[in-house]
């Protein structure tokens, strides 16, 4: 089924500061309820979410926050027609004809997770329009899903009891979202997720890019010295550091603040969000200065 997938843990860097994000997560939604990751765009939060759900041990499904959203894309809707003819003419001079024209019933994301007791990942929640996130009340409170009265099934789906619900949102004032409704924020127990501490950022970059310990570290510590002096009102990211590091260990350039390339690239990755700032510019050679060899 490709809806439903299955996580890697092998992929997820375990450190004292996600491991205690974890244990805390893991207790809340082996006790039954759904957990809210929130917190500034690349901080790992989705990457937390599917390790998470490799720990409960079921398989996962997956649904992006959207504008369009539509609440019967989180449930289900009638998919086309099920037609069955039956023509009985076992005596020659009498023909019966039966015609049943249906409609066909098929389930979203939201009701087969329920349905089967999968984990659902709802990655940025609140980029979808309050109303589309309706349903979750009713399957996170009473276990049950409301379905239209023309679905030709039963009107509700018993949620299993192995469903579980994992949460993620970037904080209202970033662009695009929406506010929460209170009713849904009553049904979630929400973990703050803050900037990552530079230990846990050196080991993921040498796991996932295969930076050594030592090119990992003055990686770490050039993004974060910029970021400092251009960037002191902006969500901290881990994904320029990790684009970076994976230009440089493919194309074997090193992290040294005197190689031509390793400037470049930094310049691209690192000055997107400052553009024609030439403040910025002056700040990011003076970081690569100080890094040297």
């Amino acid at each position: 089924m490709s809806t439903v997938l299955h996580a890697n843990p092998k992929q997820f860097v375990s450190t004292k500061f996600t491991q205690q994000i974890v244990r805390r997560a893991l207790r809340y939604l082996q006790s039954g309820f759904a957990v809210h990751l929130r917190g500034p765009a690349g901080t790992g939060k989705t990457t937390l979410a599917m390790h998470l759900a490799s720990l409960l041990g079921r398989p996962m499904v997956l649904i992006y926050g959207d504008e369009d959203l539509q609440s019967s894309q989180i449930i289900g809707s009638q998919s086309g027609y099920t037609r069955k003819k039956v023509v009985d003419n076992f005596i020659h001079s009498v023909l019966k004809v039966e015609d049943d024209l249906r409609h066909s019933w098929v389930d979203a994301r939201l009701t087969m997770a329920a349905r089967e007791g999968f984990t659902l990942i709802y990655d940025e929640f609140n980029r979808s329009r309050p109303e589309a996130n309706n349903a979750l009340l009713s399957a996170l409170e009473e276990k049950l899903i409301i379905l239209p009265p023309d679905s030709n099934q039963s009107e509700y789906v018993r949620v299993h009891p192995q469903f579980r619900a994992i949460f993620t949102s970037n904080p209202e004032e970033y662009a695009g979202v929406h506010p929460t409704q209170d009713a849904l924020m009553d049904r979630l127990i929400t973990i703050d997720i803050k900037e990552i501490d530079p230990d846990t950022e050196r080991q993921i970059l040498s796991s996932r890019a295969g930076l050594d310990r030592w090119q990992a570290e003055r990686l770490v510590q050039l993004v974060r010295r910029f970021r400092e002096l251009a960037e002191p009102i902006k969500a901290s990211s881990l994904r320029p550091a990790l684009m970076i590091a994976k230009i440089c260990v493919e194309h074997s350039i090193p992290i040294s603040g005197r190689n031509a390339d390793f400037r470049d690239i930094c310049h691209d990755v690192l000055l997107a969000r400052h553009s024609h700032s030439t403040e910025a510019e002056v700040v990011l050679a003076q970081c690569l200065d100080a890094l040297g060899d």
